[in-house]
């Protein structure tokens, strides 16, 4: 048996297939307080329910938020940095750039957090631009820095030296002198973590290495430890933010590599859901129970970027380019001081959880507006798992929007809605329209608990016209993280002008990186005749201060005429225009990939009538509540159809199929909705 696990903030879900292609997928709730009890309760159920013997699981490929967790309740360590003297405040300094400019009190823009003043030491050394040794290590230095810090409670250490990405011989110094007198002391080194220029961006990711190295090691101990003891002897695989696997033992060693490890698994399981069925364009919006996840695919490829942004800091790693929005089933919806109303981006969370889950939550959420609304069975949420409290739903909305506003609690709970399709609107156009694709030339993958919920009216106010709703919508990151390639990228500074520079030099620096990439798919056991490598500069123009990735073919002829074009060609995309001026490489970067072989899943529908009875559904347009049909997905045979509005009900999600709308199931068991053309 295959399993996928993805830890969100409110369910861990669960996708598992067998070799005879049987599937299981269901939802356990989350153990904030330690994820991998719910991890290991679920693998009791999956135990349980098949009969499978824990040695039988062959693959564990794991997603999970303890990473991006750490920051956000700002639980990691204890950080010290340590910088070449005269550069300690290179952190708190950032790029003045700063998104409030008017605030009438200045906050704080940079991650300061992760050390302040009194944790950054200065070390008495120096390398040169061009690699040379200024000033050698001095040792006394380093280790009176050091025990400064330690009389501070430091326990990881960021050291962050100049122009250690062109010669990391004194970072590799710094740690063999501070691990030989204290070995227990965690080191994190920006030479390892992040080679390449602007000394702000590396200081930053590899101090956020070392504030989240502790836990995260902790965790992917402790979940090994927890899977041995049930007799799961799978290696333990976790998914990175580019969208592919690491063995623990790299993802223990570079933790930063984790942030947004959940949502890429939607990503990669939108990715193959889309291939499978003919969609080589999709915008996937991953609605759980605190945010909605959003990301687009353009020819079958996510897109990428190298710099992303946790808990509103820019931190430089290489990501699926997920935009994620503090709306899901779970945000709170409350009203302003200028009485607008809002929805997130606070989230009830799993505990207490909406006022519907009756777990003494007071505040309204999203889903107790849709289960005000009719959309949703109290008693056939998460399949059962959880029996909702309608009349507390009403209640809390009632006595915290409809009162206040002055409008009937049904009136309320649309509001909320339309206010959730919004915010989402606004997220979809920052990775469409603002990176230069047309959100129409697209179709919508809805996914999480509550993606095929509020994908149509999605879909409306973008005027997107085909939704596709898989078959198991609601785990589709835990599906996704067993089609994903085992993947490991490696990158170095390259800062020359692109006239002055020879094929013979790039490849000379290529082969490097191929040796670091090729060490790290030795260490996963890969197959090296199944691995395949592709490569990407990073690109601009003389004197411009940000990089476009572009990808780099040294096989084709003229490479370096082609990386120029393609590069003209990306920038006019992306900013809209382009000239024919000089360029400089920035980054060199080499990735190598061992592409899964995905699980074959068996599809297996149930004989029988789907229409499960009807419910009274309020709906805005027609200010009125409509007697709607309720139908079984499990039951709906391939070649069906149906017209809107309708309600979809399956274990892990609900879709509304709202009037102007119809769907068919096409034969790999996906839903296909599509926008019927109006009269008019």
């Amino acid at each position: 048996m295959q399993i996928g696990v993805d830890v969100g903030g409110t369910f861990t879900d669960f996708s598992c297939v067998s070799r005879d292609g049987k599937t299981l997928t269901f939802k356990v709730p989350s153990t904030p307080h330690d994820p991998s009890k719910g991890v290991i309760a679920g693998i009791r159920e999956i135990i349980s329910q098949t009969g499978i013997a824990p040695a039988e699981i062959s693959v564990f490929a794991h997603g999970t938020t303890v990473a991006t967790n750490a920051v956000l309740e700002r639980k990691g360590a204890n950080v010290g940095l340590l910088t070449t003297e005269g550069f300690r405040d290179v952190l708190e300094i950032g790029r003045q750039m700063r998104t409030q400019m008017y605030s009438v009190r200045l906050r704080p823009e940079t991650p300061i957090f992760l050390a302040p003043g009194a944790r950054r030491v200065g070390v008495m050394e120096r390398i040169g631009s061009d690699g040379n040794i200024i000033k050698p290590l001095n040792e006394d230095s380093l280790i009176r820095a050091v025990e400064e810090l330690l009389i501070q409670g430091v326990d990881a250490l960021a050291i962050t030296f100049l122009f250690s990405f062109v010669n990391p011989v004194h970072e590799l110094q710094a740690q063999e002198i501070i691990l030989k007198k204290w070995p227990r002391l965690i080191v994190s080194l920006s030479s390892q973590v992040d080679p390449v220029f602007r000394e702000y961006e590396r200081t930053v990711v590899t101090a956020f290495d070392a504030y989240i190295k502790p836990t995260v090691d902790t965790y992917l101990s402790n979940l090994t430890e927890a899977l041995q003891n049930e007799g799961v002897n799978a290696p333990l695989q976790v998914m990175q933010s580019r969208g592919g696997l690491a063995g623990c033992k790299t993802a223990r060693a570079r933790p930063v590599r984790l942030f947004l490890s959940g949502p890429a698994g939607g990503v990669i399981g939108s990715l193959e859901e889309g291939r499978t069925n003919g969609f080589q364009n999709l915008i996937t919006v991953d609605i759980g129970g605190t945010s909605c996840d959003i990301a687009l695919i353009n020819n079958s490829k996510p897109l990428l970027r190298q710099e992303g942004v946790i808990d509103t800091f820019s931190v430089r790693i290489p990501m699926v380019d997920v935009n994620a929005i503090g709306s899901g089933g779970g945000s709170v919806a409350w009203i302003d001081g200028a009485g607008g109303l809002k929805v997130g981006p606070h989230s009830a969370g799993s505990d207490p959880g909406p006022a519907c889950y009756d777990k003494g939550g007071e505040k309204p959420t999203v889903t107790d507006a849709s289960l005000v609304l009719g959309l949703l069975d109290a008693n056939y949420f998460a399949n059962g798992r959880l029996q909702l409290n309608g009349q507390k739903a009403h209640l809390s909305i009632e006595k915290y929007i409809a009162q206040p506003m002055q409008i009937s609690p049904d009136k309320a709970a649309s509001g909320i809605h339309r206010v959730l399709v919004s915010q989402m609107s606004e997220g979809i156009r920052s990775v469409s329209v603002k990176q230069g694709f047309d959100p129409r030339e697209f179709s919508l993958m809805a996914l999480g608990g509550a993606g095929p919920l509020h994908a149509c009216a999605l879909a409306d106010e973008l005027q997107i016209t085909k939704v596709l709703v898989p078959k198991n919508p609601g785990v589709l990151s835990a599906s996704g993280l067993l089609n994903a390639p085992i993947e490991h990228e490696v990158s170095v500074s390259f800062n020359k002008e692109l006239k002055r520079i020879t094929v013979e030099e790039i490849s000379k620096a290529l082969e490097k990186l191929d040796i670091e990439a090729s060490q790290l798919m030795n260490d996963e056991n890969a197959d090296s005749n199944k691995v395949e490598t592709t490569y990407f500069a990073d690109i601009c123009y003389i004197g411009q201060g940000y990089h476009l990735e572009v990808g780099l073919d040294l096989r084709v002829q003229r490479p370096l005429e082609k990386l120029y074009r393609d590069f003209l060609v990306l920038h006019d995309r992306v900013y809209g225009h382009s000239v024919e001026a000089a360029v400089r490489i920035v980054n060199l970067r080499s990735v190598h990939r061992l592409p899964a072989i995905p699980p074959i899943s068996e599809l297996f529908i149930n004989q029988g009538d789907c229409l499960k009875g009807s419910r009274q559904v309020f709906v805005d347009s027609e200010e009125q509540r409509l007697t709607v049909p309720v139908i079984d997905r499990s039951f709906m045979q391939i070649g069906s159809s149906i017209e809107g509005p309708v309600i979809i009900e399956q274990g892990d999600t609900t879709t509304w199929v709202p009037r102007g709308w119809k769907g068919s199931v096409l034969e790999t068991g996906l839903l296909l909705l599509i926008k019927m053309e109006s009269d008019c």
